[in-house]
C-alpha cells in the first residue's frame, strides 16, 4: 500500500478546521491528504472482498472528503473518529451493491434513530462497547513504526539509554540519573544520548510513515 502523509496534530488539524471555515480551500486539500492513512486503515478491514484496494481507496477517498465537508468540530470529537464512520458507510454502500456481502452487511442495516435524529445500526451499537476503536489502530500502527525506527536508527547506547528511558519492551522505566549510573557515565551526558536519539526516532517514524 502506498506511503501517507502522518496524521495532523490536534492543534493543526483545528488550525486547518477554523480556516476551511472561512472557505480556505488548502486548509481543506491539507485534512484530507493528512487523514488517508485513516482510509488505508479501514480499507484494511476489506481487503479479501472482489475489490482491489485502490478502488477501494478511491471509494473509501470519497467518504473521507464528504467527512471534511460535514465535520462540525463544536461537538468536541476529533475528525478521525467522524471520518472513520464516513469511510466506512461510503466502502459499505459499495458492498451493499454486491449481493453475495449482504451477510457481511447485515450489520450495518438501520435499527433505529439515535437523539439526534440520525440513523443508528447495530455495529453502531457495538461499537459503543470499543472505545476509540480507529484510533488504536492508528496508535498500534505508530508503535511498530517506533519499534522499527529504533531497530533501525539507533546505535547500541542509543538503544539502552531509550529502552530504559521509557520502559520499552515491556522493561521498567529508569530516570537519567539512575541510567547514568548504570552506564558509568554523567547524567548530562545520559541527556544528551537521549536528546539525539529521539530526534533520530523522530526522523525515522517520518521515514517510515
Amino acid at each position: 500500500m502506498k506511503t501517507f502523509l502522518k496524521p495532523l496534530s490536534a492543534h493543526e488539524e483545528r488550525e486547518c478546521l477554523e480556516r476551511l471555515k472561512e472557505g480556505d480551500q488548502e486548509a481543506r486539500a491539507a485534512l484530507i491528504e493528512h487523514n488517508m492513512r485513516l482510509v488505508a486503515h479501514v480499507v484494511k478491514k476489506y481487503q479479501y472482498t472482489d475489490y482491489e484496494t485502490e478502488d477501494l481507496l478511491s471509494v473509501g477517498t470519497i467518504g473521507l472528503i464528504k467527512a471534511v465537508n460535514t465535520f462540525n468540530m463544536d461537538r468536541g470529537s476529533r475528525l478521525a473518529t467522524y471520518a472513520a464512520k464516513c469511510v466506512e458507510n461510503e466502502i459499505l454502500m459499495l458492498l451493499r451493491a454486491h449481493k453475495k456481502y449482504s451477510k457481511e452487511v447485515s450489520l450495518y442495516d438501520p435499527i433505529g434513530v439515535d437523539k439526534d435524529g440520525e440513523s443508528v445500526s447495530l455495529v453502531d451499537v457495538i461499537e459503543m462497547e470499543t472505545k476509540d476503536t480507529l484510533e488504536d489502530m492508528i496508535l498500534d500502527q505508530d508503535i511498530k513504526e517506533l519499534y522499527g525506527a529504533f531497530e533501525t536508527c539507533l546505535k547500541p547506547t542509543e538503544k539502552q539509554v531509550v529502552r530504559m528511558r521509557y520502559g520499552l519492551f515491556g522493561s521498567k522505566e529508569y530516570t537519567q540519573r539512575e541510567i547514568a549510573a548504570v552506564l558509568g557515565i554523567s547524567r548530562s551526558y545520559v541527556s544528551r544520548i537521549e536528546k539525539k536519539a529521539v530526534e533520530k526516532l523522530r526522523a525515522g517514524m517520518e521515514c517510515l510513515g
